[in-house]
């Protein structure tokens, strides 16, 4: 298997997305994928720039918007975004939907994490919530494709079974706490007006909240974690 170091072929770039080679041509000839690297050979080299922009095109395509939609909504975001801010709009896009989970077997869904997975591997990856065995079909997992990527990226840090089933708790709680207390003060301004407002108001204000606490948390991570390291440094 091609690590993504080594840069991926079209065929493991589409296996790893869940689309077709057809596809991912379709989309560089509209613009929406960059061309790959040519290497040796004359073959065609995707890095993780490319899967993490095709990922996120994959998940606009989902939530319903056309072509022209999404050429419009990629048009608008910065030209060097990098692979972490590519993650955060797909975050933001996969927030319009209630759910990401697709039924897949053994295989598929390691085509789709670009790597084998082992029992210690799928036991981790259900802790945090991303892989259910499905009890109804034995032999496939219930998977969050929305997070499978987030997860996998875990599954090499030095991180104990123990630690990310804390590490859940810890932000689902307070993303609870954080969701009542912004749903709070959204019902408080609508308070006046009539439903159809109070739902239009809800979705033009999903996105944009989900996106402000992404950044949020990111920045707060980050000040915490210079601190700890200034600490020991």
């Amino acid at each position: 298997m091609t690590t993504e170091s080594e840069g991926l072929t079209i065929d493991e770039l589409a296996a790893r997305c869940g689309v077709t080679v057809r596809t991912v041509r379709f989309y560089g000839s509209k613009g929406l994928l960059p061309p790959p690297v040519i290497g040796p050979r004359r073959v065609g080299r995707y890095g993780r720039e490319h899967l993490a922009r095709l990922e996120l095109i994959e998940e606009l395509q989902s939530r319903g918007m056309t072509l022209a939609a999404i050429e419009r909504y990629l048009g608008e975001l910065p030209p060097d975004l990098s692979v972490r801010e590519l993650a955060v709009q797909r975050a933001v896009v996969a927030s319009w939907a209630p759910s990401t989970v697709e039924t897949m077997s053994r295989g598929e869904l390691e085509r789709r994490a670009g790597r084998p997975l082992d029992g210690e591997d799928l036991k981790r990856l259900a802790a945090m919530d991303v892989v259910e065995q499905d009890a109804g079909a034995p032999g496939s997992y219930r998977v969050d494709t929305g997070l499978l990527r987030f997860g996998t990226g875990l599954l090499d840090a030095p991180l104990s079974h123990e630690t990310i089933l804390a590490a859940r708790t810890a932000l689902t709680e307070h993303s609870r706490a954080a969701a009542h207390e912004l749903s709070r003060l959204l019902r408080d301004a609508a308070a006046d007006k009539d439903a159809r407002d109070v739902r239009s108001l809800s979705a033009r204000m999903h996105p944009l909240v989900v996106q402000a606490l992404l950044t949020t948390f990111q920045r707060s991570l980050k000040e915490e974690l210079r601190e700890w390291l200034d600490e020991e440094g």
